[in-house]
């Protein structure tokens, strides 16, 4: 394929991540770095990545971006960090801030481009509200009006559009789904805590139980694989289909966990008759697992695990939320289709290439 005169190579392109050490962001880097994007991170911390340059500043510290920035020139802003605070009030007033702080502390930079990644809670409504109120039907699509409700994610939005209008870049949101990828102390991290889970019932003899509603047993519901959310939030950054859209993204399959969760069991070494379903009652993990964490550093010495630590492993509480759900999960990807965007991802296979690559790091057994 040759490029016409006005198409800028990928090595015109230099792109800040927010977020790297995250899920996506993560995955992200991987994406750039491929694609022969030049990849700065912002983090508190250095980034120890190959072809990765990290500036180092603090999200809440408007005076902090502004002097790491300074010098930043960034083309494209990569949007995927926030900071789960106390209430929605909270959540609002930091992570908004967040937003706006970082996109004005690069008010200088030559932007072209600004993608935020935000999720279903869009269409679910807030922690605090979570899937409580009245809701638009699934499948979920991007034309739904706001809930009446407090939400981070639209007080995120709105601070993107207003910068938007001021500095002149386009820009992108995509709604993503629960998203399973590679990361350690992460605060939503579902595929690294089912696979704690896994290895805690092996470990201890225990039932691997499934932790969620009779709706999210029997019902349908879709997930977002990391690696896919990068390929779609660089697609929407450099296609003209993608500029000033929201869209949600997710795998492209659909399953129901009655399906999908003896499946993971067998991957993750869990004996068959250990696996339990929905039965009469919802069990969150917080109530089944939190007991036996003391076990954890016992494990990871016995079979050399890199994290003795598995509070940086497991988040409970998010794995408990999601599948927790009264109601099916399903997410239309008709905008992205019709805009020319094609990934897709087998979310099962998702999951078992997410185990094998924990396993490959000494992260589970």
């Amino acid at each position: 394929m040759t490029l016409d005169d006005t198409t800028p190579q990928s090595t015109d392109h230099h792109a800040l991540v927010v977020g790297a050490s995250g899920i996506t962001g993560s995955a992200l880097v991987d994406h750039l770095l491929a694609d022969g994007w030049r990849v700065t991170a912002l983090s508190r911390r250095p980034i120890a990545r190959d072809g990765v340059r990290t500036v180092a500043a603090d999200l809440r510290d408007p005076s902090s971006l502004g002097v790491a920035l300074a010098g930043e020139q960034p083309t494209h802003v990569f949007f995927t960090a926030w900071q789960r605070q106390e209430t929605e009030a909270e959540n609002i007033r930091v992570n908004g801030a967040m937003v706006r702080d970082l996109l004005a502390a690069l008010s200088h930079a030559p932007l072209e481009h600004v993608a935020l990644v935000t999720g279903l809670k869009h269409y679910l409504g807030p922690f605090e509200a979570y899937a409580a109120g009245e809701m638009p039907d699934t499948p979920f699509h991007e034309e739904e009006p706001r809930l009446d409700t407090p939400n981070f994610y639209y007080a995120q939005e709105d601070e993107l559009f207003a910068a938007a209008e001021r500095q002149g870049f386009t820009w992108s949101v995509h709604r993503s789904h629960t998203v399973i990828g590679h990361a350690v102390g992460n605060a939503m991290n579902m595929g690294l805590t089912i696979a704690v889970q896994a290895t805690l019932a092996k470990e201890l003899g225990l039932d691997f139980v499934f932790p969620g509603s009779e709706a999210q047993w029997n019902g349908l519901t879709d997930m977002t694989d990391a690696g896919l959310l990068a390929e779609h939030m660089v697609w929407a950054a450099t296609s003209p289909e993608g500029a000033d859209e929201a869209f949600n993204i997710v795998d492209g399959d659909v399953f129901r966990w009655r399906w999908m969760w003896p499946r993971l069991a067998a991957d993750l070494g869990v004996d068959p008759a250990r696996v339990v379903g929905y039965t009469d009652r919802i069990r969150p993990l917080e109530e089944q697992m939190v007991p036996h964490e003391p076990e954890w550093a016992g494990i990871a010495e016995r079979h050399s695990l890199v994290e003795a630590d598995i509070a940086r492993l497991a988040s409970w509480w998010h794995t408990d939320a999601d599948l927790g759900r009264a109601m099916e999960v399903v997410t239309d990807m008709s905008k992205s289709r019709e805009a020319g965007f094609t990934g897709y991802r087998r979310t099962e296979r998702a999951f078992t290439d997410l185990f094998a690559r924990y396993r490959a790091d000494r992260l589970i057994p």
